[in-house]
């Protein structure tokens, strides 16, 4: 079992472009409070400072000061949020997502694939106290209707050309504003694709290991294709998959499976298991799995970096055996993003794994953005 403690790593210019070689930060679960930045990060923030700003899971807030101890930090006594769910009609489909938050900019939180909003579950309260939190289950995941793939005829219908719709149309129904765009995994490809599609309504993305899609036909030598097709046709056409889904569909194989890509295994609760099992024995749950895994087409995230308008940031769980971070480095280099930031010591899902250090991420970057937003509009 993996340790539930993470040493302090010492994070030096390859993992944060923007510092020099004399400045370090030591980034780790005990300290991120406390982060000394360089000047360039006080333009975007309105600081004109020696660089010293104050990242806070709790608030939500970025000021100049003193930093508090964490002793102070964990005392703070702030209300309770009440996270809500509800339901939204999509074209005729009902959506489920959940809410929190009644000031502040807005955050749309993006599950990945098998997953849905409760992966978001220790975010969303923190993140509310200072922001408007949304977090959507996307069509044929977790709560929201599952139409059967097949009604579509020869038209894919489980696309990141759908669900990018999908939550644009949100942030236009229920939103009601512009967002900020925080993703894992397949859904970082979903909030790509909707910056793409809708610019004007994402403010940011973050991406937390987005997938490499390592599994697309484009990454596949030319004589592995045919076949590949061929074992997608036996999963969607043969009760084959059908078989598959209901090995992988049972508690003991989603533990074992979470177990995986999650490198602080402690953090792999039965609430957790629950979390993800219960959604995915929903009637219709096995037909959009099949589809999606049988799904090598689309975008890339290498496609869709340099179309997007707006800054993201990447952060990226060393210890993801899925998505190596090796390879993850090179979206560190296209010109929409602002950093790539390593996160000792976790995994492929960094928000549910290590909250304490995706939690400040977020709030940083949709601060220093919302402010530079801010004196923009001021100037003009």
């Amino acid at each position: 079992m993996a340790s539930t403690t993470s040493p302090a790593l010492s994070v030096s210019k390859l993992d944060f472009p923007f510092l020099s070689s004399q400045r370090n930060i030591i980034f780790s679960k005990e300290n991120l409070h406390q982060v000394k930045m360089p000047r360039r990060m006080s333009k975007f923030s309105g600081f004109e400072s020696d660089g010293f700003i104050l990242f806070s899971s709790l608030s939500g807030q970025i000021g100049e000061g003193s930093f508090p101890s964490p002793e102070a930090t964990a005392n703070n006594n702030a209300p309770e949020v009440q996270v809500q769910s509800s339901i939204w009609n999509w074209r005729g489909y009902s959506i489920r997502y959940q809410h929190a938050g009644n000031s502040g900019p807005a955050l749309v939180l993006i599950h990945g694939f098998g997953a849905n909003s409760d992966h978001w579950r220790k975010n969303i309260p923190v993140l509310a106290k200072s922001h408007r939190v949304y977090s959507i289950d996307l069509i044929g995941y977790g709560y929201s209707d599952k139409p059967n793939p097949r009604q579509f005829g020869e038209s894919s219908f489980y696309t990141f050309e759908t669900w990018g719709t999908q939550l644009n149309d949100f942030c236009i129904d229920v939103v009601k504003d512009e967002a900020f765009f925080i993703c894992n995994s397949i859904g970082g490809l979903v909030g790509l694709q909707a910056a793409v599609m809708e610019p004007q309504l994402c403010k940011g993305v973050m991406l937390l290991n987005i997938s490499l899609r390592m599994l697309h036909i484009k990454k596949q030598p030319w004589y592995g294709r045919p076949l590949i097709r061929s074992f997608q046709n036996l999963l969607r056409n043969t009760d084959v998959g059908k078989y598959f889904f209901k090995i992988v569909a049972t508690p003991e194989s989603v533990r074992n499976i979470l177990c995986q890509c999650y490198h602080d295994t402690s953090q792999v609760t039965e609430e957790l298991v629950q979390k993800i099992l219960l959604p995915g024995l929903e009637p219709g749950a096995v037909d959009v799995f099949l589809e999606f895994i049988c799904y090598s087409g689309g975008p890339l995230p290498e496609e869709l970096l340099p179309q997007v308008k707006c800054p993201v940031l990447i952060g990226w769980g060393e210890k993801d055996p899925w998505e190596p971070i090796e390879l993850g480095r090179a979206y560190g280099k296209f010109v929409s993003v602002e950093d790539f930031i390593v996160l000792p010591n976790v995994g492929h899902c960094p928000q549910d794994e290590a909250p304490d250090l995706v939690n400040p991420l977020v709030e940083s970057f949709v601060a220093r953005h919302a402010a530079l937003s801010a004196s923009i509009s001021t100037a003009t």
